[in-house]
């Protein structure tokens, strides 16, 4: 059952299309992969979802309730949470203050400190941080900084987690950890829809993908069916399959 859908979205940049005619859904419970070349709208499709900006026309709906219209923290009081492709931080700011902020943020009603607190220091220990609440995000590994990103969405309490390519700029075996990280939250219940460029996690842990390319929906099915696929071979494979990023 789809717990998020688009039909006929579209984003407009003067006469530029990012994004046109898109129609998508996003099941309960899956991991879904969003994959294209560099500009192909992929992370538009997302600032549309998330509201961080004005869908054109078409209309976005999550369990049901229209998107258009709404301001980003409502979506995310909602339930729609995200992670961006760069790491959006407050560098000088311990950890713990960092993911606090989403516990804060994430509620309609009034949250105590305390409560706050306890979901922050829930997140943390989630993705593995706690020995480090403590320490000033600057002074992290890009790979912690990712975590400490995916902590914040996650104290906000999501039921859909939005991921801007969590795997950039990661090696092999940061890139491990991050798909076991992936698969985790998904086994909390919390479904998955994921920007990626680095094919092993797209194959390895994804159940659908959707492929976009020039602003349009191109292909969509299952991981082994898309990479059969000759015009996603032709336009993004080819370049990007082989590098492994």
């Amino acid at each position: 059952m789809p717990i998020l859908e688009g039909q006929g979205v579209n984003k407009y940049f003067g006469g530029l299309a990012a994004v046109s005619h898109v129609d998508f859904h996003v099941d309960q419970g899956e991991i879904l992969g969003l994959i294209g070349p560099n500009g192909a709208g992929k992370t538009t499709l997302f600032n549309l979802i998330s509201a961080a900006l004005p869908i054109s026309s078409g209309e976005i709906r999550f369990k049901g309730q229209k998107l258009n219209g709404l301001k980003p923290h409502q979506i995310c009081q909602m339930g729609v949470s995200r992670t961006f492709q760069e790491t959006k931080v407050f560098a000088n700011m311990p950890v713990f203050q960092n993911v606090l902020v989403g516990a804060f943020f994430g509620s309609p009603n009034h949250v105590s400190g305390a409560d706050a607190a306890r979901e922050a220091s829930q997140a943390l220990e989630f993705v593995g941080l706690s020995a480090m609440s403590a320490t000033p995000i600057k002074d992290l590994t890009l790979a912690n900084q990712k975590r400490v990103e995916v902590a914040r969405a996650l104290a906000t309490k999501p039921e859909l987690l939005l991921l801007d390519e969590l795997m950039a700029g990661l090696n092999p075996a940061e890139v491990s950890e991050a798909m076991e990280l992936v698969t985790k939250i998904r086994d909390t219940g919390i479904t998955i829809f994921m920007v990626e460029h680095v094919m092993k996690a797209i194959m390895g842990i994804c159940e659908r993908i959707m492929v976009l390319h020039h602003g349009e929906k191109i292909a969509e099915g299952t991981p082994h069916e898309v990479v059969a696929n000759e015009t996603v071979i032709e336009i993004y494979l080819g370049e990007e399959a082989h590098a492994g990023s």
